[in-house]
């Protein structure tokens, strides 16, 4: 007989079963029903009453049977959530098989899997709740956006202004001239419409603004867009000095952070939600995912001495580009421990992430233990918001039961909708494109080829100028030393004075000092430089100091001070030192931190026009 709504039968004498069918209850709402075969057996005689106990079996209103993991996806299905399983069991080969399998596996040993569920999942029988994951996730990562933009506004006139070391008006000409097809695609920035100081103010300022209203959840949707086409802008702007990992972080997190926001213009109160994208929180655990495991595979896939044989440590604290005064001590630290140190960062990198696809449980020993991680590389070194906005990513695995544990009186929403149908039609398609480019690179990292890879490289070839799929890994190689250039300025070419910067090292006796959020972009370019030898090879460097020369003062802005307050000097030049971190005895009696030793002039001296 058919029955008026769809209908789950299950065995109502197994706990796994009942756990098992409330969580899907709580998924599927009032679009199927359940019901223990005790009861129901009776009323369908066509099937076996011991299959019953074998399989749960959906009786939709057409008379349709279907039991197993069949069952179970055209459940999902029919209550409007997950239709890529059905989709999935229909057409991917070996997908219904796989998930039958282990259907059969699972239902064979339900007292294990009991015994299991309970020590990884916990007895919640509620399906797991991410509106307040959400609002945490988004005004977290408005912080991460707000400190961004503040952080380069404060910089921006020095390094692409009109008067700053890589102009952004010259930029944007040179590839003007150069031709370049699609320049508005493979380029895309907001500064084709104005490449003036002012305007990259505007963007700045803008982005902050957004920011704010992000983290006040005002308008969150529109202000992700906003914030997203303004990072995007200045990334593509920024040139030599944006770009690095923390940046395309940023934009993927960012990206994603569009699709998973809520539709509503405010979301101070949860009152009335719908449930966030599951697809797009897949990516944003994705993302994480790749960012801490490929920062694991290429340092053993480089090849690397010093990683292989778990000495890296003992150089890094020491060799980083700009280290903290924590990481004076940390170097000092025996090279058991530095040893020691290196086994937890491969079990951070290598490990941990895998957790970050499991039950309940395991993915909170993951969040805490990735956060650990972070708080130590955050106090070891300076490397920006980059620690912070990881740790946002990692706030994307508890769900809302946990954040009311820690953040106790959270109220529940009275009312959580169904999400729209249309959404997975959005978000479907950008979970396919995404894997579909993201996953090469992961396997790739391995130095494995991929015969089928280089059939997305149009695709890619689109996608890449806007940094919504990217490559990761922290540390490749390891530096065992540390090339510090000195820049130095001179009236008379025999008496030189040393240019002095905000953070990075120079003065010996100058303790290492904390800047996280903010990120000096020059002071973390002067550790690139001494990797080409030949300092023509880095135009930047030799544009900045054509700036000094001409005493460019948004450029001077960016150094602690100038030497030559008066006048620019008439001669410029870069020396070369090799810097070591001092021990505990030198320290206590001579006071300095670092000592040098010059290695020789990196960039012979520019004369005065």
């Amino acid at each position: 007989m058919a029955e008026r709504i769809p209908l789950i039968i299950f065995d109502g004498k197994c706990s796994f079963c009942r756990r098992s069918v409330e969580r899907a209850r709580s998924i599927t709402g009032s679009f199927v029903d359940y019901e223990p075969y005790q009861q129901a057996a009776s009323r369908f005689p066509q099937v076996d009453p011991a299959a019953f106990g074998r399989a749960v079996h959906l009786i939709e209103q057409d008379g349709r049977i279907s039991r197993g993991a069949e069952a179970v996806f055209r459940a999902l299905n029919l209550g409007h959530r997950y239709p890529l399983l059905l989709w999935l069991y229909r057409y991917l080969p070996g997908f219904a098989a796989v998930t039958e399998a282990a259907y059969r596996l699972v239902a064979t040993h339900r007292e294990t899997a009991d015994r299991i569920d309970m020590l990884l999942i916990g007895p919640g029988e509620q399906q797991p709740s991410y509106l307040l994951t959400r609002q945490i996730f988004l005004r977290l990562l408005g912080l991460i956006y707000l400190f961004a933009f503040v952080s380069l506004g404060s910089q921006i006139d020095g390094l692409i202004g009109s008067q700053g070391i890589l102009p952004i008006r010259s930029f944007l000409g040179a590839i003007q001239s150069a031709a370049v097809n699609h320049p508005y695609l493979q380029f895309p920035t907001l500064c084709w419409l104005d490449s003036s100081d002012h305007f990259l103010h505007i963007l700045c300022t803008g982005g902050a603004a957004a920011s704010l209203l992000l983290v006040a959840g005002i308008a969150q949707l529109p202000a992700l867009i906003v914030l997203f086409a303004f990072y995007l802008s200045l990334v593509v702007a920024g040139q030599d000095f944006l770009g690095f990992q923390w940046d395309y972080l940023l934009l993927e997190a960012g990206f994603l952070a569009i699709f998973f926001a809520p539709a509503r213009p405010w979301s101070w109160r949860l009152r009335r939600e719908a449930e966030p994208s599951r697809v797009i929180l897949l990516l944003l655990r994705w993302l994480l995912f790749r960012l801490m495991f490929m920062s694991g595979v290429v340092k053993l896939a480089s090849g690397d001495a010093s990683w292989r044989s778990w000495t890296a440590l003992r150089f890094h604290y020491m060799t980083q580009p700009l280290p903290t005064w924590v990481s004076w001590y940390f170097f000092q630290a025996p090279a058991w421990f530095q040893t020691l140190s290196c086994g937890v960062v491969f079990l951070s990198e290598l490990v941990i992430p895998f957790l970050y696809f499991g039950p309940r449980r395991i993915r909170l020993v993951a969040f805490w233990a990735t956060i650990l991680f972070q708080l130590l590389i955050a106090a070891t070194g300076n490397y920006g918001f980059f620690n912070l906005l990881t740790i946002v990513l990692c706030c994307t695995l508890p769900d809302d039961r946990f954040w009311r544990w820690l953040l106790r009186r959270v109220p529940q929403p009275r009312t959580i909708l169904p999400p729209p149908r249309w959404r997975g039609w959005i978000t479907l398609p950008i979970c396919a494109i995404l894997l579909s480019l993201t996953i090469p690179i992961c396997i790739e990292a391995f130095g494995i080829s991929i015969p089928l890879a280089s059939s997305f490289d149009e695709l890619a070839s689109y996608v890449e100028p806007f940094g919504i799929a990217n490559g990761y890994g922290l540390f490749r190689v390891m530096s065992t030393t540390r090339p510090e250039i000195i820049v130095q300025g001179s009236d008379d070419g025999l008496n030189w004075k040393p240019y002095d910067f905000n953070w990075k090292p120079g003065d010996i006796y100058r303790r290492p000092e904390f800047m996280m959020p903010h990120m000096p972009r020059l002071d973390w370019q002067m550790w690139f430089p001494f990797f080409p030898a030949d300092a023509g090879s880095n135009p930047w460097f030799v544009s900045f100091l054509q700036r000094l020369q001409e005493g460019s003062p948004p450029v001077l802005k960016l150094l602690q001070g100038n030497p030559f307050p008066d006048h620019p000097p008439k001669f410029i030049r870069a020396v070369l030192y090799d810097y070591q971190m001092t021990d505990f005895a030198t320290r206590r009696s001579t006071g300095a931190w670092w000592k040098r030793k010059e290695m020789g002039i990196y960039y012979q001296p520019l004369y005065e026009p």
